[in-house]
């Protein structure tokens, strides 16, 4: 009976966020949750409070508002929302005692008007296996990374959206990855796309893989332009192991054309053509 009163409560408190697009409960039990994931040390504690946030973010998803609304106080919450308004991605992470993360995502789309909202849900778990760049993902098989930034294009007929991503893989790895996000016509999303060209070879997604010591940029430097820091080894025998990788000062990029995003080695960021 008292977890069926907290649920009803907490689906009332979720009901004021949408009618008013504030509420400084709701907002202050998320933080008070990602406060005390980060203060505990126990993993399954972590978990336990986590499933509150779960709960929480469940109920939000599905709200009359949640395209148009943003918890602005919230560091942990990643929230982004597409230009066109038809897409907004919700992503958190838990990091765990051995330096592995949990990834939380919820997509909601809004692509076809006058339609309910969709909404995607899905958990990741960092590995050891890299986010391979020459297959599709699904919501059954998601790699898990945290999503900054997103900008939809067209190729075909179709409209996809393009993603900045970040997974903290582990101790001494971390990964930037540039996604591409599309809706199928039976409601299903993919990830990843054949648009990535670079020489002769075609990619479905790229992975930019560094040490997790250094600072690597990843940015849309507009909408037919994503630029990102050039990596070199630290030395010449590291050459094959990328937690030994970092940002040097140049700049490589992915420009839009006909379709395609086309790999551009030695970017000048500067010209603005």
């Amino acid at each position: 009976m008292k977890r069926i009163f907290c649920n009803i409560l907490i689906a009332a408190l979720i009901s004021c966020v949408t009618a008013f697009g504030q509420n400084q409960t709701i907002t202050s039990a998320l933080e008070s949750c990602f406060n005390r994931i980060a203060a505990t040390r126990d993993d399954s504690e972590r978990i336990r409070i986590n499933d509150s946030v779960i709960y929480i973010i469940d109920e939000y998803s599905r709200s009359d508002s949640v395209i148009s609304h943003r918890f602005s106080s919230i560091r942990n919450l990643g929230q982004i929302t597409s230009p066109d308004r038809k897409v907004k991605i919700i992503t958190w992470n838990l990091t765990m005692a051995d330096g592995s993360n949990k990834y939380y995502c919820y997509i909601i789309g809004n692509e076809q008007r006058g339609k309910q909202l969709r909404v995607y849900k899905m958990t990741g778990i960092s590995s050891h296996d890299t986010i391979r760049t020459d297959i599709l993902y699904t919501t059954e098989n998601w790699y898990g990374a945290l999503y900054y930034d997103i900008r939809p294009f067209r190729t075909g007929r179709q409209t996809c959206y393009l993603l900045l991503g970040l997974d903290y893989h582990d101790l001494s790895l971390t990964r930037k990855i540039i996604e591409i996000l599309s809706f199928e016509p039976d409601g299903e999303i993919i990830f990843g796309r054949n648009c990535f060209a670079e020489g002769d070879r075609i990619k479905s997604r790229e992975v930019i893989e560094y040490s997790s010591e250094g600072v690597v940029t990843l940015r849309f430097a507009n909408d037919r332009a994503v630029v990102f820091d050039h990596l070199v080894p630290i030395s010449s025998d590291k050459r094959n192991d990328r937690q030994y990788f970092g940002a040097e000062f140049s700049y490589d990029a992915y420009l839009f054309r006909n379709g395609i995003w086309r790999f551009v080695r030695d970017f000048d960021i500067k010209n603005k053509k």
